[in-house]
């Protein structure tokens, strides 16, 4: 039996009636507060807000932006209507952008005014040039024909955008009772939230997932930290992915604890809020636990009161694993590994766990969730310990597919139900999983997904260019970057840094290659396939090179 078959607005609801006056949502550095209630009528008011103009049961509403307090509030508010929120990934540029807007059939957008170096207001003007002329809510876009709403996450007035305080007044003059009617069409197993992923092959596809799959997945991860309603989890992960989504929120709503966030990743601000707010726990990727313990003023903060955590996105390494025990205090660390088609989890160490185990492997299945492992060539069980297969998993947190893609969803999940990972991983003796390789060639630096076909069919796009494969080149910081081998046309100038510009101003910069080879041909087997998988050393041959 599940935890729960609530829908995600009326578990928040429960927890809203349980625990009013308990905080919720804080932001350390300008000490801003929502109490559960508090953040309730909020959220309220912008789904009557949304329903005002337009929006409703199973529409589509994108967040563009980085951990700002408008981000949750649009999360539960879409929820609390029956409405998708499709999460944008911050560091996307117009090529991705405009991708997602077409595919995803995104009624609303939301977004603030910029994420570093991107200017998302020029970006959206850019793409949809009706919006400088037309009326709040009088879109007509010809190029994104379900757009019909730009809201601007801010106080901000824009030509052709709502701002969200204007929809808040708009909801304010509301009566509930109408959020109350709404929810009587939708129940757990209708989509609530749309993330975008790429597979090995082609573009990004949205995962569908539902309340039953994100709410269960969220309470199962917080019960292997021990969560309970004392517990202050520092979310310094971006709240577009499953990791600061459902590893974060999710874990913190099933257990009515509360949250302290980041609106983006700084080390020096996260050591200050877990002094500030006493956390209790901390989610981040390697490389962010490494960026706090090495900071220079990592010693003049008080880590007494963190316990618990987790460390995933990538390879955990043994001696960070050991520092962060030691030096932040984090004895109950775990670490979760699933993808985003899983909710994200299937497995997860226990906070009770053995050293070892927590360094050298993934955990144990979730409750509800059946973990195997087969030959990626027959499709045959392999319950022999330490023999490798791909790792497969059936139950709740189960995507319901990939939006409009019915084939490619077919592709992942068996007839059966079971989902495939595409990664190959060992059982020990004591059913805990550990993972030893890929059988897609997906490059992970830092904790981020990258998918080298989606980069190579950018890379098509530039003159010069005849062939180009994508790949990982092994790194230490990272643990892989993204470098591009090339084949250029006859007679093409093509060099390095044109490759590198190019791809600065169209895709995330994460995606951008850090090292871009030009090369006579690829590595092949016998019958003529690229052998990908040497691409990486070759990198590092050619990087040895340049450096003498």
């Amino acid at each position: 039996m599940l935890f729960s078959e609530d829908t995600l607005a009326d578990f928040f609801e429960k927890q809203v009636e349980r625990l009013p006056d308990h905080e919720f949502l804080i932001y350390p550095d300008r000490n801003l507060r929502f109490t559960y209630s508090e953040f309730n009528e909020r959220a309220n008011n912008l789904a009557k807000g949304l329903l005002s103009i337009g929006v409703g049961k199973g529409d589509h509403v994108g967040i563009w932006a980085k951990n700002v307090p408008e981000w949750l509030t649009f999360m539960f508010a879409t929820a609390k209507i029956g409405a998708v929120l499709v999460t944008v990934n911050t560091a996307y540029k117009s090529h991705e952008l405009e991708y997602i807007l077409k595919q995803s059939d995104m009624k609303a957008l939301a977004l603030t005014d910029r994420f570093r170096d991107n200017n998302y207001i020029d970006i959206i003007y850019d793409l949809v040039p009706e919006l400088k002329t037309c009326q709040r809510g009088k879109l007509t876009s010809e190029k994104f024909p379900c757009l019909k709403h730009v809201i601007h996450v801010g106080q901000d007035k824009h030509r052709g955008m709502y701002n969200t305080n204007e929809l808040l007044l708009l909801g304010q003059n509301q009566d509930d009772v109408i959020l109350k009617e709404i929810k009587k069409e939708f129940d757990n197993n209708d989509v609530v939230n749309m993330q975008y992923t790429s597979g090995t092959e082609g573009f990004p596809k949205g995962v569908m997932l539902t309340s039953r799959n994100i709410l269960n997945d969220g309470y199962y991860i917080g019960e292997n930290m021990n969560f309970s309603e004392e517990d202050r989890l520092c979310i310094q992960v971006p709240l577009f992915h499953c990791f600061g989504s459902v590893l974060g929120v999710m874990a913190v709503i099933t257990h009515g604890s509360t949250i302290v966030m980041l609106e983006e990743f700084d080390p020096l601000l996260a050591l200050s809020a877990i002094q500030k707010e006493k956390c209790t726990a901390i989610h981040g990727v390697p490389t962010m636990f490494i960026a706090k313990l090495t900071h220079p003023m990592f010693d003049m903060f008080d880590m007494s009161s963190l316990r618990t955590g987790i460390m995933a996105g990538s390879t955990c390494p043994v001696e960070t694993m050991k520092e962060v025990i030691d030096k932040m205090n984090m004895t109950e660390i775990t670490s979760v590994y699933g993808l985003t088609e899983a909710s994200p989890g299937m497995t997860q160490t226990n906070a009770a766990d053995t050293f070892e185990k927590k360094v050298n492997t993934v955990g144990t299945p979730f409750p509800n969730v059946e973990v195997k492992l087969i030959d990626p060539d027959t499709g045959e069980d392999i319950t022999e310990v330490g023999k490798k297969g791909e790792i497969v998993c059936r139950g709740f947190n189960v995507m319901k597919g990939y939006y409009k893609n019915p084939e490619k969803t077919k592709e992942v999940i068996e007839d059966d139900g079971f989902l495939h990972s595409g990664d190959l991983a060992t059982i020990d003796e004591d059913g805990y999983y550990s993972i030893v390789g890929r059988i897609k060639d997906m490059i992970i630096r830092g904790g981020e997904n990258i998918y080298p076909r989606e980069i190579e069919e950018f890379i098509y796009t530039i003159d010069g260019v005849q062939d180009v494969q994508v790949a990982g080149i092994p790194d230490e910081k990272y643990g892989e970057i993204v470098g591009a081998f090339i084949i250029k046309e006859e007679g093409s100038d093509l060099t390095e840094e044109d490759v590198r510009d190019y791809a600065i101003s169209k895709i995330a910069r994460y995606k951008v290659p850090k090292h871009v080879f030009f090369v006579d041909e690829f590595p092949l087997t016998t019958s003529g396939k690229i052998q990908k998988y040497k691409l990486g050393d070759i990198g590092l041959e050619l990087l040895k090179k340049r450096e003498n």
